[in-house]
């Protein structure tokens, strides 16, 4: 057996030194794939921990399902993908009832496709606190502009032109408002108005009166917080 040169020798150690450090490289660098698949991971999870967290079982207020008929101006059919907010609006139209407001969207069918005819809402809430649905809850409705695409709409009737609810109106937006962000998991920050989409002043009266809006706000999330102590 011919015995190795030091050249050889000096040679074969230099290829496994290389191989070491590609090993040794290769190594860190899974353990760097796998430590950041685990950040993501774990990330993931706690995000769905918290999302979990803010589910909650409110119990559904009593709503009367008056669907739309299908048309391209207030019941699109589009799919509402995800639900990231509650919008609140007014009707803007003093002492009217939910049903007429309903029929007025239901109109809208008979209109020319034009964007100033585009206009619906999920919900609507009477002066006598009864609650109308004229939108599925997994469909978009016409009633938040840049925000139609990822929130629930609920439109409020009120009696005079201060915009402010009645007090059933009020009480059945509490209880509809409750439902909707425990059954979604949504916090305070997901109750908005139609004013902090587009500066429009919608809800007439929760946008002149700040302190009456946070006060709306509290309630909403005191029934939540009632539901989750029951829970407990």
């Amino acid at each position: 057996m011919k015995k190795w040169t030091d050249k050889q020798k000096k040679k074969v150690k230099r290829l496994i030194a290389l191989v070491s450090a590609v090993t040794l490289i290769i190594i860190l660098l899974l353990a760097g794939v796998l430590s950041v698949f685990h950040s993501i991971q774990d990330k993931k999870q706690k995000e769905k921990q918290a999302e979990q967290s803010l589910l909650v079982n409110v119990t559904q207020p009593d709503i009367e399902v008056a669907l739309l008929t299908p048309n391209v101006n207030s019941r699109p059919r589009l799919a509402l993908e995800e639900v990231k907010g509650i919008v609140i609006h007014y009707t803007a139209n003093p002492g009217s009832d939910a049903m007429a407001n309903r029929n007025y969207f239901e109109g809208r069918k008979n209109l020319p496709d034009e964007k100033k005819n585009k206009v619906s809402s999920h919900f609507i809430i009477g002066l006598d606190g009864k609650i109308v649905q004229c939108i599925p809850l997994d469909e978009m409705a016409y009633a938040s502009n840049d925000r139609n695409k990822d929130t629930i709409s609920i439109e409020c009737c009120h009696p005079d032109k201060s915009g402010k609810f009645s007090t059933q109106t009020y009480t059945a937006l509490v209880q509809l408002s409750a439902w909707l962000c425990g059954h979604y998991g949504l916090d305070e920050s997901a109750v908005i108005r139609h004013y902090d989409v587009t500066g429009k002043k919608c809800p007439k009266y929760y946008v002149k009166h700040e302190d009456a809006w946070k006060d709306l706000k509290k309630e909403i999330f005191k029934e939540i917080e009632r539901y989750r102590t029951l829970k407990k």
